[in-house]
């Protein structure tokens, strides 16, 4: 992953001058959308790399051991071995960026990537996830817990209570103590950007997150009504291409949510790479939070191999 972001203190000065010009950003976003125009012989690989920006994902109430077993186990393989053979690849240590799970999970995936000699990272979502409506002292206590059971990465949700009624200084203690309890595991926070109402406060509650030490931020928990779309990704990459300007810290970015088609995954490389350049074409500062998005990767490159389609009993998780 990429270098810690060291924070700065609170400018609320900056903050309270944004003001985003939503036209401007729906029109931004509309010719990205047009844009993505991959040659074929480059798909592929535009594919692949979409894969090892993954963060694979199962956050469901009935997550078992062994259904986080078959996550990892596809997380270390996530693409089958013919496939990559046919295009050269399978010595290249093509994986998932990482796998999210819930905090009471963390030790099942860190035991069955360690049993598959993997060194791929364990993320775990935090704070109360998705609502962060608990006590602090129990959001806190949970981010501890994740990391003391092998979580390298922690997805913590900031309190949508302040960014809305405009507490920013409550918020940056907030995220600042988050970031504290993460230790040396890097922090990613969920704005949870469909509860969040305007461009303008998007803009200001990443500006925050960042101030604050979030090493990147994520557009959205997967359970809010509105997840992942390209004009929130504007604002929110702006901010990080700002924050940038101003500090030489990179911070990176996840989208997440609603995301399930290879098609959609270009799009986001595109975005990705227009806005903020090369290096943040790698998972070191960019994740794609998805479930179901792998699936139909793996389909389009089997398409790209063999000339047909896949059923999708063919592409099993595991």
């Amino acid at each position: 992953m990429s270098a810690r972001n060291p924070g700065m203190p609170l400018d609320l000065e900056w903050v309270s001058k944004v003001r985003v010009n939503t036209q401007a950003v729906l029109k931004r976003a509309q010719q990205i959308q047009g844009r993505n125009k991959n040659k074929k012989q480059w798909q592929a690989a535009w594919l692949l790399r979409a894969v090892t920006c993954i963060d694979l994902t199962t956050l469901a109430g009935d997550d078992t051991p062994g259904n986080v077993h078959r996550l990892c186990m596809k997380a270390t393989q996530p693409v089958r071995y013919d496939l990559l053979k046919s295009m050269d690849m399978q010595d290249k240590g093509v994986t998932t960026a990482a796998v999210c799970v819930y905090p009471s999970r963390v030790a099942d995936a860190v035991k069955s990537l360690k049993a598959a000699n993997s060194s791929l990272p364990v993320a775990s979502v935090a704070t109360g996830f998705p609502a962060g409506q608990t006590s602090l002292k129990t959001r806190l206590e949970e981010v501890r817990m994740a990391v003391e059971d092998g979580a390298m990465e922690i997805d913590i949700v900031i309190n949508r209570t302040l960014a809305l009624t405009g507490q920013w200084e409550a918020m940056y203690e907030e995220v600042c103590q988050f970031r504290e309890a993460c230790g040396e595991a890097h922090m990613k926070s969920i704005l949870a950007i469909g509860e969040l109402g305007t461009y303008t406060n998007v803009y200001k509650a990443s500006l925050v997150a960042m101030m604050a030490g979030s090493d990147f931020i994520k557009t959205s928990t997967g359970k809010e009504s509105v997840n992942a779309t390209y004009p929130v990704a504007i604002v929110m990459v702006r901010a990080i291409r700002d924050y940038f300007l101003k500090t030489g810290h990179k911070v990176g970015f996840k989208p997440a949510g609603g995301i399930r088609t290879a098609k959609e995954s270009l799009v986001w490389l595109t975005l990705m790479k227009e806005e903020l350049g090369d290096e943040w074409l790698s998972p070191r500062l960019f994740r794609l939070g998805a479930s179901s998005l792998l699936a139909d990767i793996e389909r389009q490159i089997y398409h790209h191999v063999t000339g047909r389609y896949a059923a999708y009993h063919q592409m099993p998780m595991a």
